[in-house]
């Protein structure tokens, strides 16, 4: 038996198979609002046979988006927009779902074919916000800090984005708490140095985060899962690190998270990081062994063989792939043929599949 092809429930929702699309931008949205584009890329990836399709991160305020190509859920029109993506996914088999964001700091920048560079105003840009006013990197504009009024706000915008999110038809929603964007910049001592209640202490630095995680659980139906993905390090000594997020990682447990989507890094734009297969992997593994919370395992999985032993291993209790779904949108079937899986194949596509694939 394959674990790797075994189904996984999270609360009332079954996903048929522990893979996972990871969030990835697409920044090819105007307004926030996606389209055909995102049906497509999202689609062709759940016709490939995922268990999970989680959409990119989706701002829940125009100015927490990274780009001017975001999507975006912070109006009744946005859900509209997103329904007919998420019914498409869901009428394949696959649990659509969408990853709530902010950008803080890290927003109004232009898309990485183009350079990525922050953005002025005369091309489209606005202004940033963050925990302090401490640029990301040279180059970048000082971030307004925020009041403890406009984080109540960003806690209604995430809540509302949950509940916009369920309305659309997502039946899983994942809270960015990573890769140097707001909530895990408020976590990061490199970008937090506030002296309130939002500051300082581990507690005080996890504040925003939870009251997040809390707003967002409350505001999704309790039937449908809840996840978080975090930086388990920022690869920079005096930063993240492990041993805070497994404290965070119980402390989102308790707050009615169902699984931690462990990454690491991009608080600090110079930071080491020792790329190379399953390298995130043991973060995973530590997580879920300290932390008592299932976890998904992210970064240069790309062989069936690699994720097999992943989760066989007890490492993680999914993988979520990034790349390889954008080299091969197909990667669950192939990889089902290659560890000798019986799966069904879209009746559409029949024809092509190997001999041992379920017909219908």
């Amino acid at each position: 038996m394959s674990v790797l092809f075994t189904p996984l429930r999270l609360r009332e929702t079954m996903l048929r198979n522990r893979i996972a699309v990871s969030p990835m931008c697409q920044y090819s949205a105007r307004e926030g609002l996606p389209a055909a584009w995102h049906l497509v890329h999202l689609g062709s990836r759940a016709v490939g046979g995922a268990g999970l399709v989680l959409a990119e991160a989706t701002a829940v305020s125009p100015e927490g988006r990274i780009s001017p190509g975001d999507t975006g859920i912070w109006s009744d029109a946005h859900a509209e927009a997103w329904a007919p993506i998420a019914r498409f996914v869901a009428e394949q088999g696959a649990v659509p779902g969408l990853q709530l964001a902010h950008a803080g700091r890290k927003a109004s920048t232009d898309a990485p074919w183009r350079g990525g560079r922050p953005l002025g105003a005369e091309a489209g840009g606005w202004p940033t916000v963050g925990p302090s006013p401490l640029p990301f990197a040279d180059g970048h504009p000082v971030p307004r800090e925020l009041s403890t009024d406009d984080l109540s706000g960003i806690v209604g915008a995430f809540r509302d984005g949950a509940r916009r999110a369920a309305r659309a038809g997502f039946e899983m929603v994942e809270i960015h708490m990573a890769h140097g964007y707001l909530l895990h910049q408020f976590l990061s001592p490199l970008s937090n140095r506030r002296t309130d209640e939002y500051g300082g202490s581990l507690d005080n630095r996890m504040r925003l985060p939870l009251e997040v995680t809390r707003a967002v659980r409350e505001a999704f139906p309790v039937e449908r899962p809840v996840l978080a993905r975090t930086s388990v390090t920022d690869w920079v000594e005096g930063g993240w690190d492990l041993e805070q997020s497994i404290v965070l990682a119980r402390g989102l447990r308790e707050a009615g998270v169902d699984l931690v989507d462990c990454s690491s890094g991009g608080a600090a734009p110079d930071a080491k990081v020792p790329v190379a297969p399953g390298y995130q992997v043991p973060f995973a593994q530590a997580i879920r062994e300290r932390a008592g919370v299932p976890t998904g395992a992210v970064g240069m999985i790309t062989e069936p063989t690699q994720a097999e032993a992943v989760l066989a291993e007890g490492k993680a209790d999914l993988v979520l792939l990034a790349r390889e779904m954008l080299r091969d949108p197909y990667w669950p079937l192939h990889a089902a043929q290659a560890l000798g899986v019986d799966v069904r194949w879209p009746d559409q596509y029949v024809r092509a599949s190997p001999p041992r694939a379920s017909r219908g």
